[in-house]
C-alpha cells in the first residue's frame, strides 16, 4: 500500500482543517491513515499524507473527478489546479 502526499492550495485553511469531507471522500477512494499539514510560510499551502489501497483508483479519480469529489473540493475550498501528487518510492 503506497503512501501518497497530495499538496495543494486552499482559499480557507481553517475551514479546510475543520472539514470532515476530506476523510469521507478520500476514504471512499481507498485512502486511510489520513494526516493533514499546513505550510508555516504560506498557510494556504496544505498537504494530505495518506496510505492508498489502490493507486490506480486514486489517480483515475483525480484525473476525472466525480461530481462528489468536485463538490467535496469546492466545499473544502481546494484550488484543483494546484494539486500535486507525490508517491512514496
Amino acid at each position: 500500500m503506497p503512501t501518497v502526499i497530495a499538496h495543494h492550495e486552499v482559499e480557507d485553511t481553517e475551514h479546510w482543517l475543520s472539514s470532515a469531507r476530506r476523510e469521507e471522500v478520500l476514504g471512499s477512494l481507498g485512502a486511510s491513515n489520513i494526516r493533514t499539514f499546513v505550510s508555516q510560510q504560506n498557510p494556504q499551502q496544505v498537504a494530505v499524507l495518506m496510505d492508498v489501497a489502490d493507486l490506480d483508483v486514486m489517480m483515475a479519480a483525480l484525473a476525472s473527478p466525480s461530481p462528489e469529489l468536485v463538490d467535496a473540493m469546492e466545499h473544502d475550498t481546494v484550488l484543483p489546479e494546484t494539486i500535486s501528487i507525490l508517491v512514496q518510492s
